[in-house]
């Protein structure tokens, strides 16, 4: 048989297995789009009644802010506008505890240090001021305000886009809980976070149905007690 036509069918056959991969990762890509799709119109509307505007009266066991990156010796905006949200219903009374949740992983990178004297040079007593050091991601922070600091009913405070999911992580971890929106401003490279978010609902939505432990865990430290035994 001619080489050359070998040559020939051989590419002819790799060309159209090409194709078939082509369109089965095709099928993949637009079949993973439309779940995650489905997944983030569930988070969001399963949880979008539990996001309040109004002032909170009734009293829950604390109010847990959400770690958001910090500049240097300073809050970012987006949780320099969670902390000031705080400080508003601790003072409106909607609860008397504070648990600051964030990534104190490492000496060089400490947020919850930061957001705790935030508050208390606002005012708040640090007895009021529980720090959660191992935060590290929105899901462990739930599951560490439940388990460790034995929270049964909470305010979340973060960012609307990031409330839904927030929520819906409490919802599943068996906590009751509103979310307050902390959205005093508008932030540079939202559109950027919002399209991140996609992604981490379905994440998370996995690890609400796995529940696996976080990082950290620990000895039970009460809500009832003082924050000032989570000082370093």
């Amino acid at each position: 048989m001619d080489r050359k036509f070998l040559i020939k069918e051989q590419r002819k056959d790799m060309k159209e297995k090409i194709k078939k991969v082509g369109k089965v990762l095709g099928i993949l890509l637009i079949l993973g789009i439309f779940i995650l799709f489905s997944i983030n119109i569930l988070v969001k509307q399963t949880t979008k009644k539990q996001i309040v505007q109004n002032t909170i009266e009734e009293n829950y066991d604390a109010i847990l802010v959400l770690g958001a990156g910090i500049w240097g010796d300073r809050p970012s905006p987006m949780l320099e506008d969670r902390l000031l949200t705080a400080i508003s219903l601790y003072e409106e009374g909607a609860s008397q505890k504070i648990i600051m949740s964030g990534d104190h992983g490492r000496k060089d990178y400490d947020e919850v240090n930061l957001m705790k004297n935030f508050v208390k040079e606002k005012g708040i007593p640090s007895e009021n001021i529980f720090m959660d050091h191992a935060g590290f991601s929105t899901y462990e922070s739930l599951y560490r305000a439940k388990e460790i600091f034995g929270v049964k009913k909470i305010i979340i405070v973060t960012q609307k886009y990031h409330l839904y999911r927030s929520l819906y992580i409490a919802n599943k971890l068996g906590i009751e809980a509103v979310g307050v929106p902390a959205d005093i401003r508008t932030y540079a490279g939202q559109s950027k976070r919002e399209l991140r978010e996609i992604v981490a609902r379905g994440k998370d939505l996995l690890k609400c149905i796995l529940k696996p432990k976080p990082t950290y865990l620990g000895e039970s430290i009460p809500i009832s007690g003082s924050g000032d035994v989570t000082n370093d």
